[in-house]
């Protein structure tokens, strides 16, 4: 039993000591939108729950108030951009990864023109000028919004939180995505995964509807029009079978539609020109209302009233106290007025549910529901139009149009965190633009005459199923050589669509180290330049690593007969190892034994196939493309659907190469190894006519032939990237981005100090100003010392109101701390007053109980006495010390004055008390485990000393242990061992058997000895 106990409590010192995994296990979603985000969070005994702001809304507006000295985010910088909206930023998602010369730039700068953007030279963006010396970028504002909702994430789950999974809009390129990764790293967060919005909202509303979804494929549109952007995504839900959690549901997004600019924002600033055209036309003032910015972000505030009461009624009345000049503005609009000037918005509103329906390449009649998400689609006339296009009887609202993509953000975020289980649900995102590779290279002609050919593959197609990796091979490069990275076909974009959209060309590869590879495996056979693409959870492509890959002839060992091979096959396992001492060392990959005729062709396919499948495992590919397990295409460098480079000499959709020398195609020499191979083959068919025995003289000369195997061997490539779209910020620009958001954290706590500090010494005057006339106070304090501290408290007030707040945080402590000084001997004699009563009482009363306590110990007969001398002595002590200080110290305070120092102390009494308490409770548990003296083994030890003779004769004789004899026993059958319940039921065994008793006599006594217990 001890050991247990011990070992237990080494088990709980170490728990205690570890550290705790619940500091930083919670994780965060947030669904970052252009006008509103919504943070949600999963914690351990929180599952799934919306994070309320300060303001205790469930969602909070993207907006940063800076001004000289403070920094507000969300409701209180909307409060300030009435006032003064030069210095708030909003709507920032719609800069981010955009040129000067992007027309939403243009359009952001119309919509706000109080805001001075300027171009950086160095990346083509822009930025906010704030002063001569101080500007902000789009990407440290929002960097700034998203360590704000860390910080309430923080607050709501009392403790760290570091992970995150962020919504962006489906359409975002890969700037736009790039952009919002550095806004999240300036804010400290470790992003999980970008999250497409649409696929956020379609796994919050597979998620709650698991049951229902079956092996039956079921199409469901999502029509999510928000603030500044509307998009129709179409997703398929059904079950699949995978090989770690077996059958599970999965959402796969088969089309996306969008219109960057249709929202509810633009309805709002509608609304605003028309309130603006009303007010001008009432004459009240000579000035144009539109040139005054303070009033135009008063009408703006007014509008998104106005278009959220208009949903639901038929006219409203717009009213503004002090618009401008001291003016109150008033007027009534109606909804028949509110949708004839946002006509052509609402013309828009089936124009994402075609393009969705396009890049599905679905039908009408196949979807089974249309789902409407986001605030905007509550104003009735979308829903009517939209109703119209996708011909349905009714437009489901079951999900909630706001919280949706947050839930189903921080459902994935619990998913990828390794602190959390959740029920697998698989997403399967799509990719909205195409990307391919292009490259030049020499192609030969008829005549002779050597030209330049440009030379597309698809990499990624429209729609395609990402996370993904890809390899393209290039076969025909023995030299350094460069490649680009562009967008694929954009035609399914407007011509506004493509002026948004930016820059087409994405990187400029330059590789260098190709020449000296091949010189470095001159004896090799090159399989080509391999380029490793990867396109991650978050959209982003990636080039993970560029290689020259070689394969070498290597002699293979003589095949073991399979007798040998189940020999040491046995021998292995149980001599724990090989007899090959290189059995462990590291190969490089190898390919099969080559074989001629079909054979080949049959091992060839089969060693193309099994890489791939174990690279869309690892990378989790989709239908475009399956790349080998380790990044390499394997033997002909397949590239998935999109292209095939290799022996096969396909290259994906752009065509067949043959004989004139595309790239991907075999080289000559592989060309007539492929005929030899042929003709071979026939003349292999023919040698089934030969004779047994000629055939047997071939064999035995087959064997004797070492066999060959084939080997891989990879060199890495240098590669040097140049961005061609959006360059990302160098390492010391995101330091300085780092610092300037550390500045301004750093201010803002001590800002919140001061003002902490502050209301606290202002609190100290009043209070203690309004104490000292209260009866309690003043009969603890001389008039001496009440002017003394009355004088210093006026003194002190009066210097905050002349210099107090504009001091120093390390003053006003400095004051505050000198009048806490002053007034800590009143304030600690009034304290103990009122401690008195109830500390004196708890001491009478110990004394009493222990008093009882110890006279009814004393009246216990000698016999049956648990106790010692010494410790009823000891109790008796201190319960007379305990007595005699109380009398005392009482009588000597009641001598002293109230405005003097007591003498009986509140700690004293506690500590009199604990002393007595200790005491009785050590006597009190001693007597609960105390066993009672055995009267009946007292009487049989004094019957046993009157025989003294006979008890004598048996000791001496039991002194003496004869020798066992073998004929003395009696041979006994074999019994069964006894159980652990017999055992404990069986006599212990005493050395002297005089003073053993009948079998049944132990137990019968150690019942009456459980029986006396349970008195007690």
């Amino acid at each position: 039993m001890r050991e247990k106990l011990s070992l237990w409590t080494v088990c709980c010192l170490l728990a205690a000591f570890l550290p705790s995994h619940t500091e930083s296990v919670a994780v965060m979603s947030v669904d970052l939108g252009s006008e509103w985000m919504k943070l949600a969070i999963v914690k351990p005994g929180v599952p799934m729950e919306i994070i309320l702001n300060k303001e205790s809304r469930r969602k909070t507006p993207v907006a940063v108030c800076l001004k000289e000295n403070e920094r507000l985010f969300g409701d209180g910088a909307l409060g300030v951009a009435v006032k003064n909206p030069k210095v708030v930023y909003r709507f920032l998602q719609n800069l981010l990864g955009k040129t000067a010369d992007n027309p939403m730039v243009a359009q952001y700068q119309k919509h706000f023109p109080e805001h001075q953007l300027m171009r950086d030279e160095k990346s083509g963006t822009v930025y906010f000028k704030y002063s001569e010396d101080i500007r902000y970028t789009p990407v440290e504002l929002l960097g700034m919004m998203l360590n704000y909702s860390r910080g309430l994430a923080q607050d709501f789950a009392e403790q760290t939180v570091k992970d995150a999974v962020i919504t962006v809009p489906a359409y975002f390129n890969q700037a736009e995505r790039r952009a919002v990764l550095q806004a999240a790293h300036i804010a400290g967060l470790k992003v999980l995964q970008l999250i497409n919005d649409n696929s956020a909202v379609a796994l919050n509303y597979g998620v709650f509807r698991r049951k229902d979804i079956n092996s039956t494929a079921q199409n469901v549109m999502f029509y999510d029009m928000g603030s500044s952007s509307t998009t129709a995504t179409i997703v398929t839900y059904q079950t699949v079978k995978t090989k770690e959690s077996g059958t599970q549901p999965q959402l796969q997004i088969r089309g996306v539609g969008f219109d960057r600019t249709l929202g509810g924002f633009e309805m709002e600033m509608r609304l605003r020109d028309h309130l603006a055209k009303l007010f001008n036309e009432q004459k009240k003032s000579k000035k144009d209302v539109r040139e005054n910015h303070r009033a135009m972000a008063k009408l703006l505030k007014e509008a998104q009233r106005l278009k959220t009461v208009l949903s639901a009624n038929a006219d409203h009345t717009a009213q503004i106290e002090g618009l401008m000049d001291d003016i109150d503005f008033k007027a009534k609009v109606t909804r028949s007025e509110f949708e004839a000037l946002c006509e052509d918005l609402f013309d828009r509103v089936p124009g994402p549910v075609k393009e969705a329906f396009a890049a599905a390449e679905m039908t009408l009649e196949e979807i089974e529901l249309v789902i409407l998400v986001g605030g905007s689609t509550r104003v009735p006339k979308v829903q009517d139009v939209l109703l119209k296009a996708v011909g349905k009887e009714e437009l489901s609202k079951n999900i909630n149009a706001d919280e949706a993509a947050a839930m189903g953000a921080v459902y994935q975020a619990a998913a990828l965190s390794k602190a959390f289980k959740v029920k697998p649900f698989l997403v399967r995102e799509a990719a909205v633009f195409p990307i391919q590779v292009e490259f030049i290279r020499e192609a030969d002609e008829e005549d002779g005459v050597k030209t330049m050919k440009h030379n597309k593959r698809i990499l990624f197609q429209r729609m395609a199923p990402y996370p993904q990796r890809k390899v393209i091979t290039f076969n025909r490069y023995m030299d350094d050589f460069v490649f680009n990275v562009n967008y694929g076909d954009l035609s399914f974009l407007s011509e506004e669509d493509m002026k948004v959209f930016g820059s087409q060309n994405l990187t400029t590869v330059k590789l260098s180290g190709v020449g000296s590879s091949f010189e470095k495996h001159s004896d090799a056979e090159s399989k080509g330049i391999k380029a490793h693409f990867n396109m991650d959870e978050s959209g982003v492509l990636l080039l993970d690593r560029v290689e020259s890959v070689f394969e070498t002839i290597v002699e293979e060992k003589e095949e073991e007969s399979t007798l040998t091979k189940l020999g040491n096959t046995i021998s292995s396992l149980f001599g724990g190892g090989s007899a090959d001492p290189n059995q462990n060392a590291t190969e490089p990959v190898t390919d099969e034994e080559e074989v001629t005729g079909k054979d080949q062709e049959q091992s060839e396919k089969q060693e193309e196939s099994e890489p791939e499948k174990s690279e869309a495992k690892d990378g989790k590919d989709g239908k475009d493309g399956k790349d080998g397990k380790d990044g390499k295409d394997g033997k002909d460098g397949k590239d998935g659907k999109d292209g095939k480079d290799g022996k096969d000499g396909k290259d994906g959709k752009d065509g067949k190469d043959g004989k004139d020398g595309k790239d991907g195609e075999p080289k000559a020499d592989e060309q007539k190894n492929n005929n030899t191979e042929t003709q071979g083959e026939k003349e292999g068919e023919k040698a089934e006519d030969k004779s047994d025995g000629e055939k047997q003289e071939e064999k035995e000369g087959e064997q004797k032939v070492k066999p060959q195997k084939k080997s891989k061997v990879s060199e890495d490539i240098t590669v040097e990237l140049e961005v061609k779209d959006i360059l990302d910020p160098s390492p010391e620009e995101m330091e300085v981005s780092l610092k300037k958001l550390q500045d301004l954290t750093d201010r803002d706590m001590e800002k919140h100090e001061r003002e902490k500090t502050l209301n606290s010494l202002e609190a100290f005057i009043f209070e203690t100003q309004d104490k000292l006339y209260q009866d309690e106070y003043q009969a603890v304090v001389t008039e001496e010392d009440k002017e003394q501290i009355l004088g210093k408290l006026s003194e002190t007030s009066n210097w905050m109101d002349e210099e107090g707040y504009g001091a120093a945080t390390k003053e006003l402590k400095e004051k505050l701390s000198e009048l806490k000084k002053l007034c800590k001997s009143m304030f600690f004699r009034v304290e103990e007053r009122k401690k008195w009563p109830d500390r004196l009482a708890a001491l009478d009363s110990m004394l009493n109980h222990s008093t009882f306590f110890l006279k009814s110990v004393k009246g216990i007969p000698e016999d049956d006495q648990i106790f010692t001398d010494v410790e009823l002595k000891t109790l008796e002590r201190v319960i007379n010390e305990t007595t005699t200080w109380k009398n005392e110290t009482v009588t000597a305070q009641d001598k002293l004055s109230p405005t003097e120092k007591p003498v009986l102390l509140s700690k004293d009494i506690e500590t009199k008390l604990s002393l007595l308490d200790r005491e009785v409770n050590y006597l009190l548990n001693k007597a609960k485990f105390a066993k009672p003296k055995d009267k009946k083994k007292t009487k049989d030890q004094n019957s046993t000393s009157t025989e003294n003779g006979k008890a004598n004769s048996t000791e001496d004789s039991e002194k003496v242990i004869p020798p066992k004899s073998d004929g003395a026993e009696e041979v006994k059958p074999a019994e069964e061992p006894p159980t652990a319940e017999e055992k404990e039921k069986e006599p212990i065994l005493e050395l002297n058997p005089a003073e053993t008793t009948e079998d049944t006599e132990p137990t019968e006594r150690s019942k009456s000895e459980n029986h006396i217990e349970d008195e007690l």
